[in-house]
């Protein structure tokens, strides 16, 4: 089992009358790659930043590796942050971008020139130390602003919403190298984005905030395949929400009920229902084709819609022809799980 590198307890944070972060709790494990998610004003930015000592907690305290830094400025945390915006010096190499720190600190130059080159190598640029920052690529600078944290060493490295400027391609790109560097280095990185696919693509876990509280916490998969709230169910993902007359009518019990759309399959009406399968009849009401797959949106005969998901592996069947038929939905009943609204 990994040990705790930072620990907060009771973080809170008030701007005027509003609340931006309630109480939280929360342990981030050596080495891993912890993304705080949710949308915005949901307090994620606000706890990462009192993790940085950019904010003072009203109340609360932040440890990293046992000590307590909770009144301790910036300087003197051994974390460094990953902004969006780069912030690289334009009359300066990529080279002196990342040996500026160091600088800073009166290392030796020899020194400074061996770390900052080794820690180009480990962002895979390589090669590229006597270029300017204009001269390189939007993910090849992001990837510099990464080597520059890393030369310090830092215990623990904080990115806040660091790919948010990239196309999304580039984006999607970057998602994969960033989890292969933080891998490699083996430094605990923590991760703010409101990105639920970037969460879902690079987290060891992810925590999700909502209103200035965490939601839920746990892997991509625990997050995805078992939301613990009505919120997550509609945040990470799409879901459907079977409640009320239709829960009963469905599933024959109250309560809130969510199920993945890709877990749904669309048969016709008079198919059979295999066993261990909940079934419900409606009518398709509109058909999305997406590329890799058809959304189909379903008005349910005992009131409320679902959405379906099914990947297109026949290119010259999109399901175009079933808007507006009486469909059959099933899926199987350990995909829907309960959660609180």
């Amino acid at each position: 089992m990994a040990s705790v590198i930072i620990r907060a307890r009771g973080l809170t944070r008030r701007f005027g009358d509003v609340v931006a972060v309630d109480g939280v709790n929360l342990d981030v494990l050596e080495g891993e790659f912890l993304t705080l998610l949710g949308p915005s004003g949901s307090g994620k930015t606000t706890v990462l930043r009192m993790i940085a000592g950019f904010e003072r907690p009203d109340a609360g305290s932040v440890e990293i590796g046992g000590v307590d830094v909770t009144g301790v400025p910036p300087y003197g945390r051994d974390v460094n942050t990953v902004f969006q915006d780069y912030a690289l010096f334009p009359h300066m190499s990529v080279l002196k971008n990342i040996e500026y720190g160091l600088k800073v600190k009166k290392v030796p130059r020899a020194e400074r020139t061996e770390r900052a080159r080794a820690a180009l190598a480990s962002v895979r640029l390589e090669g590229y130390g006597d270029r300017a920052p204009s001269q390189l690529s939007g993910g090849q600078r992001q990837r510099v602003a990464l080597a520059r944290a890393l030369v310090n060493r830092p215990r623990v490295l904080l990115l806040d919403e660091p790919l948010g400027a990239l196309d999304l391609k580039l984006r999607e790109q970057m998602q994969v190298e960033l989890k292969e560097i933080q891998r490699e280095v083996g430094i605990t990185f923590v991760f703010v984005t409101h990105d639920q696919d970037e969460a879902l693509t690079m987290s060891d876990r992810i925590v999700v905030f909502n209103e200035g509280r965490i939601a839920q916490l746990g892997t991509p998969l625990e997050v995805y395949e078992h939301p613990a709230t009505a919120f997550v169910a509609g945040f990470v993902g799409t879901s459907n929400l079977l409640a009320g007359e239709a829960a009963a009518a469905v599933l024959g019990r109250p309560g809130t009920w969510s199920v993945r759309p890709e877990k749904i399959r669309v048969v016709g009406r008079d198919a059979s229902v295999e066993p261990g399968c909940h079934a419900v009849r409606g009518t398709v009401r509109e058909v999305v084709y997406v590329g890799m797959s058809t959304r189909f949106v379903v008005d349910l005969e005992v009131g409320g819609t679902l959405m379906a998901v099914e990947q297109n592996s026949d290119a010259a069947n999109s399901g175009g022809h079933l808007r507006g038929e009486p469909v059959l939905l099933t899926w199987r009943t350990e995909h829907e799980y309960e959660v609180q609204n």
